[in-house]
């Protein structure tokens, strides 16, 4: 049976790596490395080898994840493709998302309203750009009109600061063009034509904005 020969620390100081007959066997955390009584000269089945490194791999993982899904709040897609973007095992993906709803990491909801108050606080979007973004997030109908309906999404306010900043581009220009520059410009942001006509009618006679 192979014999722990060597444990040394690795540049991270909560992991070690463990050999087995002076050669590297494998990787572990600290916290597993304890619980598993793991020391030199012990000897282990190959089945017990196989137990352990999946046990490390599963908290090597999870430690990364934690990482990922405590920068900012994370929608359910955003876990899933994280877990294709780094090539998670498929039979860890249950047991991971469990330990994120422990922790209380993962929540659709939660993540939807944060999602609309860091746009309106830093990046205001028109709500139709909000439930685009919602849902390519990976979050349900449901969700987005609930959370939606309980927040004041100023739109004209939104509208009429956007042409103010971007005034200058139009300066000049005779009225039925900037119109059509000052709609085109709108639209790509996401507005709807009922709200851009209003808006870009006062604007157009706004000598203040241009």
């Amino acid at each position: 049976m192979p014999q722990i020969t060597s444990i040394k620390q690795q540049k991270a100081k909560n992991r070690v790596n463990v050999y087995l007959d002076d050669k590297f066997g494998f990787g572990i955390d600290l916290d597993n490395f304890v619980l598993l009584h793991l020391k030199i000269n012990q000897e282990l089945t190959d089945e017990e080898v196989v137990e352990i490194v999946k046990k490390a791999e599963f908290q090597k993982t999870l430690d990364k994840l934690l990482r990922f899904a405590t920068l900012r709040p994370r929608s359910e897609k955003e876990v899933n493709d994280y877990f294709r973007r780094k090539k998670v095992h498929e039979s860890m993906w249950e047991p991971l998302f469990e330990k994120l709803k422990h922790f209380e990491l993962i929540d659709d909801l939660k993540f939807a309203k944060w999602w609309v108050d860091q746009r309106q606080n830093f990046k205001p979007k028109p709500t139709r750009i909000l439930k685009i973004e919602l849902t390519q997030k990976g979050i349900v109908k449901e969700i987005i009109e609930n959370v939606l309906g309980e927040t004041k999404v100023d739109e004209e306010k939104m509208a009429r600061e956007l042409l103010t900043r971007k005034a200058y581009k139009w300066k000049g220009l005779e009225p039925r063009l900037t119109r059509q520059k000052m709609s085109q410009y709108l639209a790509g942001k996401g507005f709807g034509w009922d709200l851009i006509e209003k808006i870009v009618k006062i604007a157009v006679g706004d000598k203040h904005l241009l």
